[in-house]
């Protein structure tokens, strides 16, 4: 690892992903934030004024970023790359718009990690949680060449929602997953909201969030797929279905998890591989990677939201009450922390893999 100093700029700044951005940059090791974008209607105002009445983190702004200038993000492109080796980007647009624009910052030779879900299932950009699929940044190279770049390219980051899941069922991986029933239980700092502007979420729970089932099904498949010609073919198996609803946490998703194995385990065997479970991120000893990727609760009552969200800055994943079930072989409960290791905090993650593996 070369250079441990980069440039960074933050493209949807002002939002809900934007702000705990900023946060995370704040005293970040590797990177120091140059620039700042938003909607056209913020340009020219400080970060400050754009976000008065608006700040929904718990820690004040960040005096790095306070009387910071925002550019506009789609006029102001060519400026803003001149300021910064690579962007995060979360910005709140029509997909088709979102996908022009993190396509003509690569284009500008600018690197993108994105938190955006416009390119995920884009066969040539790699969906990376770096304890996971490290191997799927190989495709960068050929997306290069498709937009015709030599440094620009797009990573996206995968949906909060199977954070959890997802990195449990890696670590059992070997053992045949065939089949996976999830119900996710997700906070409302997903929808971008606090209970201050959505008190009909208070001792309420919605059924229904729009495309979570969907993405919940069909992103694990590109995680757990494999590189082929220059693109990711997603997995055929396991089948999951996904039911996706709205609790009212402040933070922090949690799945209940069924799975069938094609290998029969111990509970015994199963825990020990969530506890040993090491990925790429450990081994390059990433400044944002959690000690233990995987943390496992032998009391009855754990993971708690409350409690658990936290584990490891908000990057870990606790799991807990792991037991045979009569209908599949196994069920479980798993934790993860949406904004943090499920949305800018595993960006962020992402980014430092990216640049410690030499692609940024």
């Amino acid at each position: 690892m070369m250079n441990r100093h980069y440039k960074v700029g933050i493209v949807g700044a002002t939002g809900m992903v934007g702000q705990r951005f900023a946060l995370l940059l704040e005293n970040h090791p590797w990177f120091e934030l140059t620039a700042i974008a938003a909607s056209g209607r913020n340009k020219g105002k400080t970060y400050a004024e754009a976000v008065e009445g608006r700040w929904k983190m718990t820690r004040p702004i960040p005096e790095n970023i306070r009387s910071m200038v925002l550019l506009d993000a789609a006029a102001d492109a060519e400026e803003l790359v001149s300021k910064v080796d690579f962007i995060f980007c979360a910005v709140d647009m029509p997909k088709d718009e979102i996908r022009a624009l993190e396509e003509r910052y690569a284009k500008l030779e600018c690197p993108v990690c994105s938190n955006n879900s416009a390119h995920r299932l884009t066969p040539d950009v790699p969906m990376i949680i770096p304890e996971v699929n490290p191997q799927h940044a190989e495709v960068i190279h050929a997306q290069r060449k498709r937009l015709g770049t030599k440094r620009g390219f797009i990573a996206a980051k995968s949906n909060c929602s199977i954070q959890s899941y997802v990195g449990a069922l890696s670590a059992i991986w070997d053992l045949g997953v065939e089949e996976v029933a999830v119900c996710t239980y997700q906070a409302i700092s997903g929808a971008g909201k606090t209970f201050e502007v959505w008190p009909e979420m208070v001792d309420n729970v919605i059924p229904y969030i729009g495309g979570e089932d969907e993405k919940s099904e069909v992103e694990p498949m590109k995680v757990w797929g494999r590189v082929e010609n220059g693109v990711i073919v997603p997995a055929t198996s396991p089948k999951i279905t996904a039911q996706c609803i709205r609790v009212p946490v402040s933070d922090g998703h949690m799945a209940a998890a069924f799975v069938k194995l094609r290998e029969k385990a111990s509970k015994e065997e199963i825990i020990a591989r969530w506890r040993s479970y090491q990925g790429r991120a450990q081994e390059l000893r990433l400044p944002s990677a959690p000690e233990h990727f995987l943390t496992y609760f032998d009391e009855p009552d754990r993971p708690q939201t409350r409690l658990d969200r936290e584990i490891y800055g908000g990057m870990g994943v606790t799991i807990g009450r792991l037991r045979e079930d009569p209908v599949y072989d196994y069920k479980f409960v798993s934790l993860a922390h949406n904004t943090l290791r499920g949305a800018a905090g595993g960006n962020v993650l992402m980014a430092e893999f990216l640049c410690a593996e030499g692609y940024i």
